[in-house]
């Protein structure tokens, strides 16, 4: 079976050739698609957020397209159609741009919220409907969107319902000084610098191969339980309408077990659940009255939720450990 790690590493060294500063971004996506999760990137523009997406599928070796959304976009522009020949005097499915590994729907925000439901079964399904017939997706598929937060004139806030489909919201920040004369020097000595720049050094059967690696991963029962706990404290914070649904939970257990395959572990441990708990809840997070009115941060919150839930002593232990307890910083402590 194909290692995680090793596709992860590859994946960030290549990419790394174009895109400076974002290994926690590139080590999430590539947990997202391991997992056969979808990502949300928010940020400002010009922080490379399609980019991103495109460099990925290129080192990958997937089929990738890119959707614009605007708000005249329709759901069939998404999904495809029947097309009259009038040659053959016949209909003819045309496909669109969802029939891509990775898909990119750039400004999300700015369809319309008929036209963003329009991803809503690709997304959970991987398959969409045409007109009555049934058609699957491409194995892997995954949904990347991105928005900008600070332009919100002739946007659509995506619902609930939709946010909660994204196993991640990431954040695409500005790169520090350091980082930022970094990229002006390579695209200095290199202005053509995209995507084609980028080989591809995983396949599509790597990818299936570590997703059964992952699916291997051991998560002990403690853990299944803090996780739990974290999603439970979600729903009953006092700032909070609407917490974490079970999908939550899923999203906690599936995306823990490709961090801890992808930093060479066979065991999940509660620091790969602390890591993980700001990107998959606080988009979920649904705030009170109160809290929108007091500028509160879903981020904030869910620091908070980490920070007052107990975390288990023993940390994890592996499947065939026996008495043997792993802690966080990976030494061994023995039952009595």
């Amino acid at each position: 079976m194909a290692d995680p790690a090793t596709l992860y590493e590859k994946a960030r060294d290549e990419m790394s050739s174009v895109l400076i500063g974002n290994d926690d971004l590139i080590e999430r996506i590539t947990i997202a698609l391991l997992t056969r999760g979808h990502v949300l990137l928010e940020g400002v523009p010009g922080t490379a957020k399609t980019t991103m997406a495109n460099l990925f599928a290129e080192v990958s070796g997937l089929e990738y397209s890119r959707i614009q959304m605007t708000p005249d976009i329709l759901p069939a522009d998404i999904t495809g159609t029947q097309v009259y020949r009038e040659n053959t005097g016949e209909f003819e499915l045309q496909r669109g741009p969802v029939f891509a590994n990775v898909v990119v729907a750039d400004e999300i925000n700015r369809a319309t919220p008929k036209t963003q439901s329009a991803l809503l079964e690709a997304m959970q399904e991987d398959h969409v409907t045409i007109e009555g017939t049934t058609l699957g997706l491409p194995i892997p598929f995954m949904v990347i969107a991105t928005q900008n937060p600070i332009e919100m004139e002739g946007t659509f806030e995506l619902p609930e319902a939709q946010r909660d489909r994204f196993q991640f919201k990431l954040t695409v920040g500005i790169p520090d000084r350091e980082e930022e004369s970094r990229l002006l020097s390579r695209f200095d000595e290199d202005p053509t610098l995209d995507a084609s720049s980028v080989e591809q050094v995983v396949d599509r059967d790597d990818i299936v191969d570590a997703r059964d690696t992952v699916a291997d991963v051991y998560i002990d029962e403690r853990v299944r339980e803090y996780i739990i706990d974290i999603v439970a404290e979600s729903r009953s914070h006092p700032d909070v309408e609407h917490g974490g649904s079970p999908r939550a939970s899923l999203a906690f257990l599936d995306a823990t077990k490709a961090r801890a395959a992808i930093h060479g572990r066979g065991y999940v441990i509660p620091d790969d659940v602390k890591a993980l708990a700001e990107p998959i809840l606080a988009h979920r997070l649904v705030l009170n009255a109160d809290a929108e009115l007091g500028d509160v941060s879903p981020s904030a919150i869910v620091d908070e939720i980490v920070a007052g839930v107990e975390s288990p002593s023993g940390e994890s232990t592996s499947a065939d450990s026996g008495s043997d307890s792993v802690t966080a910083d990976g030494g061994r402590m023995t039952d009595g």
